[in-house]
């Protein structure tokens, strides 16, 4: 089966997603969204697959969040926006076949997604 990860190499739960696998024999395609930002539509595609609204895949616990958007009623169209221009805020790693997606954190997630 083919995956792909949308990968934060800077983040540790990330990089072990990565890890698991990479031990596995699945083929792997690894987008760094922040070398390669995703686009809105790809954005919405990965909601789909995960069979979230916007508000679920943001990172609450983000500085930026806290200090630029905590308390504000946003649409879910302005929370696309916000995770297009920050992809920090993005929920990772994000795990997905094609037809369905998960965050692979906890790891847990992950494999019981590979099942």
């Amino acid at each position: 089966m083919k995956l792909t990860i949308y990968h934060n190499p800077r983040c540790r739960k990330s990089r072990e997603a990565l890890q698991h696998l990479e031990s596995t024999d699945h083929e792997i395609i690894i987008v760094n969204y922040f070398d390669s930002p995703l686009t809105g539509d790809q954005l919405d595609q990965l909601l789909q697959e995960l069979d979230y609204n916007p508000e679920k895949l943001i990172r609450t616990t983000e500085a930026i969040w806290k200090s630029d958007y905590k308390g504000k009623e946003l649409t879910d169209k302005e929370l696309l926006n916000t995770m297009l221009e920050q992809p920090k805020l993005m929920e990772r790693p994000i795990i997905s076949n094609g037809k369905k997606a998960v965050i692979g954190c906890p790891l847990e997630k992950l494999i019981d997604f590979l099942k």
